[in-house]
């Protein structure tokens, strides 16, 4: 199926085109929230949830850019509004902490690993993944999208609705931020 036949099918409630969506975009979406959320189980959940809100909106859609693009967006916006709950979450932890009220509200995540990673390079990724973490929201997605997702500038602008000057500006600054961060934590060593 073409891409404008997918979405029409979508449109109509074609439940053979939301599969062929789904078997299309469901390795992209995967990976690209695994980036995010760094917990297998929550990026099958929010893989999941990815997919509901493309049936439930594509109506909303556009069609000002591909498909992927609309996909990706989504993506991303599910997997930071995990993000951003658990931080909440965490901080609730530590208040209520400070409050003598000892409930175990803090997720930490574990030494995260992506899947791609080789096992002699497990070490340095969950380092780096540590410190991706750190970086303001819209550099941490323009650094996983150029990096772990391997795009272009063009397609994380159209991805990101940003100029590609903005996204070259964020990349350098990501970059200059996770060198920074790495410098410090091999200088402690």
């Amino acid at each position: 199926m073409t891409e404008h036949e997918l979405i029409a099918g979508l449109l109509k409630g074609d439940e053979s085109a939301f599969k062929a969506v789904v078997d299309t975009y469901k390795h992209m979406v995967y990976n690209t929230v695994l980036g995010f959320v760094q917990d297998t189980d929550d990026a099958d959940d929010v893989t999941q949830e990815v997919f509901i809100k493309v049936y439930e909106n594509i109506g909303s859609f556009k069609q000002q850019a591909k498909l992927s693009t609309w996909i990706y967006r989504i993506s991303i916006t599910q997997a930071m509004d995990l993000v951003r709950y658990r931080n909440r979450k965490k901080r609730g932890g530590f208040i209520l902490s400070l409050f003598g009220a000892n409930q175990e509200l803090i997720y930490e995540p574990a030494d995260f690993v992506h899947p791609g990673v080789l096992a002699e390079n497990k070490e340095q990724s969950a380092i780096l993944f540590k410190a991706i973490n750190r970086l303001p929201e819209n550099q941490k997605t323009a650094f996983i999208l150029q990096k772990v997702q391997d795009k272009g500038q063009r397609e994380i602008a159209e991805i990101m609705q940003m100029s590609e000057g903005a996204i070259e500006s964020l990349l350098s600054r990501a970059k200059a931020n996770l060198k920074k961060q790495l410098f410090n934590y091999y200088q402690s060593l």
